[in-house]
């Protein structure tokens, strides 16, 4: 049996094991969350190392990528610093490959995608796949990286101004420690919602389910969400916030969607080429085991 483990520095209460067969193949996805454990989290790679077919990081990008330029998290990095044998991945490649067709993906199921007037996106820094499909589909796109990440009350409107945005700052943020950067969830930190405004005001949500769970209001009535590492918990927020429609970027599996980097592992350990796979590789994977978004109706 094939073996991904996920090391994240997210929640341990998120922690779930699955085993299933995809593709024909007969494999075991585990997540193990640290809790914003870095020491824990180095610990928990480095004596994985050479047991699992494919190890992922979790809660934290190693690289993140905007157009051609790719910006190292050095922080990140020493996490994974004492893998030597087993493959690593962080999932900002599928990230990109997949989010950006999530719309292509979802179509049959889902049918003809209407023109939003208005798409919030909570935090697009590594989500440069997502924001360009949803700009294609939208009249306006805006980013909540700046208020919602670094406390600064500015929205970033158009997907122009946002990687400008990112191209001045991610050689900035690739020096910070992780404890700047985490996103919210590490530590099962209490809703607080902010900036409602902007939040009720768009048609459709798109982006990390940390971020929804812990900065959205309360009234999202009739929302399009489109996210993913959803749990069961998750799911049933949303319904009592009255969202319509939630569309997870990847499949199910038994009530939990995975993030990402769990899905990079899944594609890496199914080609059984011991090495993380290219963007066309992912792509093609997505083709060949037929890997589709989950669309809940609520």
């Amino acid at each position: 049996m094939l073996k991904v483990v996920s090391v994240s520095l997210g929640s341990p209460i998120r922690n779930k094991k699955v085993e299933t067969v995809i593709h024909g193949k007969e494999i075991c996805i585990e997540r193990i969350g640290t809790g914003g454990d870095e020491v824990m989290a180095r610990k928990l790679f480095r004596e994985l190392d050479g047991k699992v077919d494919v190890l992922t990081v979790g809660g934290m990008d190693i690289y993140v990528r905007v157009d051609q330029k790719e910006y190292p998290i050095r922080a990140a990095k020493k996490l994974v610093q004492d893998v030597h044998q087993t493959p690593v991945v962080d999932g900002h490649d599928l990230k990109y490959v997949l989010e950006r067709r999530v719309l292509e993906l979802a179509g049959p199921e889902f049918g003809p995608f209407p023109r939003f007037k208005k798409v919030f996106i909570p935090t697009g820094i590594d989500r440069i796949g997502l924001a360009e499909a949803m700009t294609g589909q939208s009249d306006e796109v805006i980013f909540g990286d700046l208020m919602l990440t670094l406390g600064i009350p500015i929205s970033i409107r158009g997907l122009k101004n946002f990687k400008r945005f990112a191209h001045f700052l991610m050689p900035f943020i690739g020096f910070l420690p992780l404890s700047a950067i985490n996103p919210p969830g590490s530590k099962d930190e209490a809703c607080k919602p902010k900036h409602a405004a902007i939040w009720e005001s768009a048609d459709c949500i798109a982006g990390d389910m940390l971020y929804i769970r812990k900065y959205s209001p309360a009234d999202l009535q009739d929302k399009l969400i489109i996210t993913n590492t959803t749990t069961e918990e998750n799911i049933a927020l949303l319904k009592a916030k009255g969202v319509k429609t939630v569309i997870t970027m990847s499949p199910r599996y038994d009530g939990r969607s995975f993030g990402t980097n769990v899905m990079e592992g899944v594609l890496t350990a199914l080609a059984e080429k011991k090495r993380p796979l290219s963007r066309t590789e992912l792509n093609d994977m997505i083709d060949e085991i037929q890997l589709k978004p989950t669309i809940l109706y609520l």
